[in-house]
């Protein structure tokens, strides 16, 4: 089963390229246009999106895995001696 990551909301990418505008104007004192704000998003998006989205999954997996063994080791507990 194939899973493709969801496109953005145009008001969240918005957001997201306003932020690399003012980072490059004060890190880099670069005023960039909109397409080459938007190249780079797209580029970080390409080359780190999968990263990250992985990571995440990787990282909800080890949370349930712990969750898990102690919802097991709960449900002994509540045995009663007989």
């Amino acid at each position: 089963m194939a899973v493709t990551m969801r496109e953005l909301p145009e008001e969240e990418k918005r957001q997201i390229m306003d932020e690399i505008a003012c980072f490059f104007r004060e890190e880099h004192d670069l005023d960039l246009g909109i397409l080459g704000i938007g190249r780079i998003f797209e580029f970080f998006q390409e080359t780190l999106g999968n990263r990250i989205y992985n990571q995440a999954l990787e990282d909800a997996r080890k949370f349930f895995e712990s969750y898990a063994g102690n919802m097991e080791a709960d449900y002994y507990a509540l045995y009663r001696d007989v």
